[in-house]
This record gives structure tokens, sequence and C-alpha cells, in this order.
């Protein structure tokens, strides 16, 4: 309410944020995983003397580089841009929760980054004792920036006693905490051996090919399968009216669980019954295609964390309307136009209706819904009638719990429902 609307057209603000995320999610895991992968794999092959093993974890480094350096990068960037328009009350409520860990973490970075590039530019320049060194900095590095990050994100879903305390250590170690740091550094490892897999799979010689496929198919198995009991331990965390939504209360949140399932056990499958059986015949596309499978489980999965948190940004202190819990009371007292700043009306008249209830939308329903584009106001009521629109108003939260409750007054909820009811004119 106290900035200015940020409209995003067609697709809204929150697909576009969800696209961004998805990308760098995918990525900055593979970083992470990556690290620890180019160090043991190294660590394994100068052990070996295996000249061949060593060209390839070499080349692999240079493909992390520019792949987390450059895509990884500007979709970090992009998230920043996108959530600070979008949605700059949520954006500043958790630089102020956690300035000191965002403070930490840039640090961490540029750890990272200067480390990343000394590692793919040193292996001729260094000897190999620093070289692996410098290898596990980067990897240490990159995983101190997940645990960071990682504390961030699960607060937003369980603040846990930080609603009490307001102490910036019970934000950070929350109850699902624990488990998510686990389950991320997994899927971290696995998404790095599904990449370096279809590495594998572009070796001209039939006997790497096959050595490789294996040794990387190795790689993405085990933390597959870790993940199913690291998955079960951070749904039992959850709060018991969320983890109540993956038992079929949300048709939406159960499909995409569903799906994140699926992709994850279709590349179990392609492991275990190709890659593993047959590893000189496993091909590129086989490789690409189970890649994509990793794409669409990352993407599955971060919307089920994201929908899980509805109707709140921040679990009991702020919805995802950019209205705090603790403002809630005066809203519905005096009114949300009174309270917002950036309106072309601070009240309801006769000759204002329409502009003030579009001036509501904007308040309280932009950020989730756009007019005519996805999630459309208009599409969604075509054929409801006023006074089924005021009614749903008063009571969406109760009868779609991911839906925040309507703020205002009486008058602004009556706007609201005349403007959506005009949209069919």
């Amino acid at each position: 309410m106290n900035y200015p609307l940020w409209d995003v057209p067609v697709i809204g603000g929150g697909i576009l944020i969800a696209i961004i995320s998805i990308i760098h999610v995918f990525i900055s895991h593979f970083a992470v995983g990556a690290g620890v992968f180019n160090v043991l794999t190294e660590r394994m092959a100068r052990r070996a003397r295996d000249a061949a093993l060593l060209a390839f974890v070499r080349r692999h480094s240079f493909v992390l580089l520019l792949v987390s350096m450059v895509v990884g990068a500007l979709t970090g960037v992009g998230i920043w841009f996108a959530i600070g328009l979008v949605h700059p009350t949520g954006t500043s409520a958790l630089i102020h929760v956690f300035v000191w860990a965002w403070a930490i973490e840039w640090i961490i970075f540029v750890v990272e980054v200067v480390t990343a590039f000394v590692y793919v530019y040193g292996w001729d320049r260094l000897p190999p004792q620093i070289h692996q060194r410098i290898g596990w900095m980067y990897a240490v590095s990159s995983w101190l920036s997940l645990f960071v990050i990682n504390g961030i994100l699960t607060f937003m879903l369980t603040p846990g006693e930080w609603l009490a305390t307001r102490d910036v250590w019970d934000a950070f170690f929350n109850p699902t905490f624990w488990p998510s740091l686990v389950l991320r550094t997994l899927v971290a490892l696995a998404l790095a051996g599904l990449v370096t897999l279809l590495l594998s799979t572009l070796q001209t010689d039939d006997v790497l090919r096959e050595r490789f496929v294996t040794y990387t198919a190795q790689w993405v198995l085990y933390p597959l399968i870790g993940m199913i009991p690291a998955g079960f331990w951070y749904i039992a965390q959850l709060p018991q009216d969320v983890a109540r939504w993956f038992e079929g209360s949300s048709a939406p949140l159960t499909m995409f669980f569903m799906l994140s399932a699926l992709f994850t056990g279709l590349i179990l499958a392609v492991l275990l019954f190709a890659a593993l059986r047959q590893p000189r015949h496993f091909t590129w596309p086989v490789a690409l295609l189970i890649m994509f499978f990793g794409l669409l489980a990352t993407a599955s999965t971060e919307m089920v964390r994201e929908a899980i948190r509805r109707p709140f940004l921040i679990r009991d202190y702020l919805y995802s309307n950019a209205v705090r819990v603790d403002e809630v009371e005066s809203i519905n007292r005096t009114g949300i136009l009174a309270h917002a700043r950036w309106v072309p009306v601070r009240q309801v008249t006769p000759e204002t209706v329409r502009q003030a209830g579009q001036a509501v939308f904007d308040v309280q329903c932009r950020i989730c819904h756009t007019i005519h584009g996805f999630n459309g106001i208009a599409a969604l009521t075509a054929t409801w009638r006023e006074e089924t629109m005021y009614a749903f108003l008063g009571h969406m939260h109760e009868v779609k719990p991911f839906m925040p409750p309507f703020l205002g007054t009486d008058a602004e909820r009556r706007a609201l429902a005349a403007w959506i009811v005009s949209l069919q004119q």
C-alpha cells in the first residue's frame, strides 16, 4: 500500500517472479552441487593419475563458470528487480529482518565468484594441491550461500518463535530450516549430476562415455534416494493446517506435488533401467530429457513451496497483498483507501464508485490477479452478479483459504464488487 503499483501486463507480477526464480533455483542449486562434484572428482582423478577424467572435470568446471556466472547472475539480479517492484513491502520486510544475513551472504557471494574464476583459470597455473583448495573454497562458499538463503526462505513459511520474540536467530533457525537445508543440498547434488550426465554422453570415445555415464548416473542416484526421507522430514515440520494441503484440500497444490514426485520418479527409473544398465548406449537426447525432467521437478516443487505459504507472504505477519496482520483492524475501521498512499481517491462516493472499486482492486488484488490476463479477474467472474460478488468478497478467505480476507469498509467492498462486475460489459 505504501508503494506505487507496478503492473505486469498479461502474465502478472507473480508469474514473472516465478519464471525468473525457477530458472535461478535450478542453476544456483546446480552450481552448489557442481562445486562439490568438481573438487571430489579432481581429487579422485589426480590420485588415480586418470588424465581422461581430469580433462572431463576441467571441461565441466568451465561449463559451471559459464552457466552460473552468466545465466545464474542475470536471473539473480532479475529476482531482486522483480520482487522489489512487484512486492516492495515484502522485500523491505525481509531486508530489515535479515539485514546482517544479507550482508554476510553478499560477502560469501564475492568469495564464490572469485574462487570460481581462479579455479577455472588455475588449471595450468596453480599447483594441484592449491588448485584443489581453491575448489574446496568455492564448494564451501557456494553451500554457505545456500545455507543463508535457505534460512530466509524457510522463515517466510515458518517464522516460528520470531513472531513473539522478533529475534533474528529465531527467524533464521526456524522449524523447517534443517529439513529444508538437507533437502536442498541433496537436490543440488542431484542437479549437478544431471548436467554432468548430459556432458558425459557427449564423449566421442565409447569406453570413456560408458565410464563417465556410469559414474555420473551413480552421482545422481544416491541424492535422489536421500530426498525421500528428507522430504517426509520436511513435511512433518510444517504447520498442521499447511500439512493438510498435501492430503488433497487444494487440487492445484496436489497436482504440482504429484508432478514433482512423478518427474523425480521418472528420473530415477531412467537412471536404473537405462543409464546404469546400458551406459554405452545411453545417448544425449535421453540425458537432455531427464535433465528437463529435473527442471520440471524443480519448478513443480517451487510452486508447491510458494503455494503452501498462502494467504501469507510471511506467515501470520504479512499477507500476500502486502498488508500486515497488525494493520487489519485499523484498515477495516477506516478503510483501505485511507491507508493507501498511491490511490486516486480516498473514499467512496456515488460519483467515484467505479474509480474507488478499481483502486481497491489495485491495492488488494493486483499482486495475484490481472484484469484480462493470467488469473484474470474478468474471466473468473464472467457470470457473477453484483450481489454474488459482494457476498463472496466477505467470505472469500473461508471459501478459498489461500486468499487473504477482504480488508476495508462495507462501502469499499461494494465498490470493488461493482467494478469487477462492470468488467463484463
